[in-house]
């Protein structure tokens, strides 16, 4: 035995959309026995498989589109108008759990776009929260990752800026400054939920106390690459683990205090078990 003194972050673990979304599917399961949902309800494999094994079925957009007279679950990064609409052609019940948050955003932009503003997204390509928002411009938006993509554009005089509710609050600043500082004319909408993007000063705290920090997360969620980046910069003796297996006893010694931290899709019980397994070291 190591002797090793663990401690999790209490900040760290699932954000409020997500607990909603999961708690919403866990009532339905139990009443049911089984439910569909569009996408993985979060970006992590071992709460994603936890609740298949309860009767979660993943689908994606081209089997919605094929399903009649069913219930579907609508996860917390939200959708786009195209998938009420399908829902709508095929008698679905659709059980929306999207986040708050993520709502507020998608009427903004819709708002933006039906004034016929040049809206333009901090976002990732391709990410579910970002389709949802995309959709709410018939597609029309721009998104972008960086400065050096956006500056790739034609950019109008005039510049209504939205983020993807996820994306760090200081570099979204720091795009709007630059963009003024080059003359154009920037309407910022920072809707980033302040949860999620306090998360980085929280974790920096967390990571310096500690001689090692395992860092938890799905290897899907961007949320959690950002954040596990945090921790490695701050503290580099970080590791990351996406399940119990991943964890090597020789990243340890005798003695070490160990911080435990994780992304806003990563469950608590999937942390307190790595805790377990390193206790048992």
């Amino acid at each position: 035995m190591r002797q090793l003194q663990v401690h999790i972050d209490p900040n760290s673990g699932f954000c409020f959309g997500v607990i909603y979304a999961i708690q919403m599917a866990e009532d339905l399961l139990e009443e049911q026995g089984y439910l569909y949902c569009l996408g993985d309800i979060v970006h992590n494999d071992e709460e994603v498989e936890r609740l298949q094994n309860k009767g979660l079925r993943i689908i994606n957009y081209d089997t919605l589109g094929t399903l009649r007279d069913e219930a579907v679950l609508i996860r917390a990064h939200g959708e786009p108008p195209s998938t009420y609409q399908t829902a709508m052609e095929n008698n679905l019940t659709l059980i929306d759990a999207s986040c708050p948050v993520v709502l507020k955003l998608q009427n903004r932009i819709k708002t933006s776009f039906d004034k016929k503003e040049q809206i333009f997204i901090y976002g990732k390509h391709g990410h579910a929260e970002v389709l949802g928002l995309l959709g709410q411009t018939n597609n029309q938006a721009v998104v972008f990752e960086n400065m050096e993509e956006l500056l790739r554009h034609e950019l109008p005089q005039n510049i209504t800026l939205y983020s993807q509710t996820t994306k760090s609050t200081d570099n979204f600043y720091r795009i709007k400054h630059e963009l003024e500082s080059r003359g154009y004319s920037v309407a910022a909408n920072d809707t980033i939920c302040r949860q999620v993007s306090n998360r980085d000063k929280e974790l920096r705290r967390f990571a310096q106390q500690y001689d090692k920090v395992v860092f938890v997360s799905g290897t899907k969620s961007s949320n959690g690459r950002v954040l596990y980046q945090v921790c490695k910069d701050t503290n580099p003796n970080t590791y990351f683990v996406s399940k119990v297996e991943e964890l090597q006893p020789g990243w340890f010694e005798d003695g070490n205090r160990i911080g435990i931290c994780g992304a806003t899709s990563t469950p608590m019980w999937l942390m307190q078990e790595v805790r377990d397994a390193l206790l048992a070291f």
